[in-house]
This record gives C-alpha cells, structure tokens and sequence, in this order.
C-alpha cells in the first residue's frame, strides 16, 4: 500500500523523534554508582537481573585467545566447528 504524502512526513518526523531520543539516552554519561547492581538484585525475574548486569566477561581468556591469535598458534579444528553448529541446529538429530 503506498502512503499519501501526509502519511510519509508524519512516519519520517515520528523517526526523528525516535532517533533524536536513542541519541539523548546514549550520550547519558555512564556513572561508577552501584545503584544500578543494587537495581538489579531487585528485579522481578532472573532474566531481568541478568539483563541489569549486563554479560559476563572472562578477560583473561579473552587475552590470552588474542596472544595465540597474534603468534599465530591459536587452534582451528573445522570438523569439530562443523559438529558443534550441527549439534545448535539440529539436536534432534544427534540423539
């Protein structure tokens, strides 16, 4: 269906206001207060909480994936690449 005219500037004024308000949210400086975990342990639900967190980082691991990348001795078995994304997609038929 196309949209009169009136329709499509109301759409595209509608996407600068959401734009405009995305912007105002991200640029809300960040703050080292443990209110927001404290937010967190309160949440109603476990995903909520876990949300609230945010997700864990192990950045040990993650320097030491980068070192043996960099030199070159980080290992890449395809056929077990291959079994694992068969086994995400598909787990009925591993059974």
């Amino acid at each position: 269906m196309i949209k009169s005219v009136g329709q499509a500037t109301s759409a595209a004024v509608e996407a600068a206001k959401l734009r405009e308000a995305a912007q105002s949210r991200s640029s809300a400086p960040v703050s080292a207060d443990p209110a927001p975990a404290k937010a967190a342990e309160k949440a109603a639900t476990p995903a909520a909480r876990m949300a609230a967190q945010g997700a864990p980082v192990d950045l040990e691991r993650i320097s030491r994936v980068k070192q043996a990348i960099s030199s070159g001795q980080y290992p890449v078995d395809p056929d077990k690449i291959a079994e694992r994304m068969i086994d995400l997609d598909l787990p009925q038929l591993r059974a």
